[in-house]
């Protein structure tokens, strides 16, 4: 996926980390005014987010839009579930996909393209505490190797 137009707002760092991302999925984003006004100074978190099936549609749950600070009176609910919009034949795929035990959708991130809010969904399974101390390991291994060799 190329970045070029893309307005990058946020990403969810730890979600390489404690899942194994399978496929990737784009997804717009059905938000309320103050939303996006939000989201474009970036107050957005997808610490604890995820996607759910309900009724044939996808939600994004858990995600966080921080109110909009210079709103008046209309103000929005910074937990409220979030309508993804994706192509049917994509919906029913992801349906048959979650059936599968230990599959989850999760937000990799959030940004703007043409001025059109998107989210980057990921098909994930969950990692063990096993394979995130490999994955410690072996970074840090990397870090010494290149520090040792910077060094001389």
């Amino acid at each position: 996926m190329k970045d070029e137009g893309k307005k990058i707002v946020c990403t969810n760092k730890k979600a390489y980390f404690n899942y194994n991302i399978e496929e990737t999925y784009e997804a717009g984003l059905v938000l309320k005014g103050t939303e996006v006004k939000s989201l474009r100074l970036g107050r957005v978190s997808l610490g604890d987010s995820y996607a759910e099936v309900k009724n044939n549609e996808i939600f994004l749950v858990n995600c966080h839009i921080s109110p909009y600070p210079f709103a008046t009176h209309e103000q929005h609910d910074p937990l409220r579930p979030k309508k993804l919009l994706l192509h049917k034949r994509e919906i029913k795929r992801l349906i048959g996909k979650l059936k599968e035990r230990g599959l989850t959708l999760i937000p990799l991130r959030i940004y703007f393209v043409q001025g059109k809010a998107k989210v980057e969904l990921g098909l994930g399974r969950g990692k063990k505490k096993i394979d995130k101390r490999e994955q410690i390991k072996k970074r840090d291994e990397e870090r010494t190797i290149l520090r040792h060799y910077k060094i001389r």
